[in-house]
């Protein structure tokens, strides 16, 4: 449970290796800080990852198990065991998810099913199996990375973004679901991070870093946002681009 200051005693992170999500844990490890938990699908790169959080935590646990987006039936199992052993999951994290190649999910449906199934309903799953358990905990915290490129999903960049829009009304509609049991659910919109998944592309204007991102991120919770755009001058930029006229929007450069 959150101590006096609101501050999480423990820490959950779905896609134990993203960056952006270990930057916000990193961020939320305080004094109070007695566990961290780091679900991946690669066991050896989430246990490199681990090293630098325990030194950051070197009297509390940092264990890594094995979580895998497209296994949605082990999901809320895999929760309720954490919770059985740790006690109460004060913040979750749901990080995981692939940028794709947009040209080749265009051409091929499996590819974009399989990237679809990752990034929204394998992320769907995972948020559920955390609120159920944070809802008969009685409080909790769900911070669901999102993206700008949901706000308005172009040609460039297609099945990823349409996969962005789907969890960001789902984040938004199941933080409506949980609040009144004490569960808050807050959407990070970052737009280009330099990371792990973007090595190697052109960056655009306004790129950040995970750390940057984990900021934001990090004061959006105790301020208790329900979205937070990384950096704030996105909010602007997209709520220019969401209200374009479809002919307008089509010639931009960012298609």
């Amino acid at each position: 449970m959150n101590n006096a200051f609101g501050q999480p005693q423990t820490v959950l992170l779905l896609g134990g290796t993203s960056d952006i999500g270990l930057a916000i844990v990193r961020e939320l490890i305080t004094p109070s800080a007695r566990t961290v938990l780091l679900g991946c699908r690669d066991l050896a790169k989430g246990e490199a990852a681990a090293i630098t959080l325990r030194t950051l935590l070197p009297s509390g646990t940092v264990e890594v198990f094995e979580f895998d987006a497209l296994a949605p039936e082990r999901h809320a199992s895999a929760i309720d065991a954490l919770a059985d052993r740790h006690g109460d999951i004060d913040v979750a994290i749901v990080a995981f998810g692939q940028l794709g190649d947009n040209d080749a999910t265009i051409a091929d449906p499996v590819l974009a099913a399989e990237l679809s199934a990752v990034n929204f309903g394998g992320a769907v799953a995972a948020s559920l199996a955390v609120a159920h358990r944070q809802r008969r905990q009685g409080h909790g915290a769900i911070i669901v990375l999102s993206s700008v490129a949901g706000v308005r999903v172009r040609a460039g960049n297609l099945v990823y973004g349409a996969t962005k829009a789907g969890l960001d009304g789902f984040a938004r509609g199941l933080g409506d679901a949980v609040a009144a049991d004490g569960v808050h659910v807050m959407v990070v919109r970052p737009g280009f991070v330099h990371s792990a998944m973007t090595a190697g592309l052109p960056a655009v204007p306004f790129a950040t870093t995970p750390e940057a991102v984990a900021e934001a991120a990090v004061r959006g919770l105790r301020r208790k946002r329900i979205v937070v755009w990384a950096p704030g001058i996105l909010r602007v930029v997209f709520t220019v681009f969401r209200h374009l006229p479809t002919a307008v929007w089509r010639r931009m450069p960012v298609n």
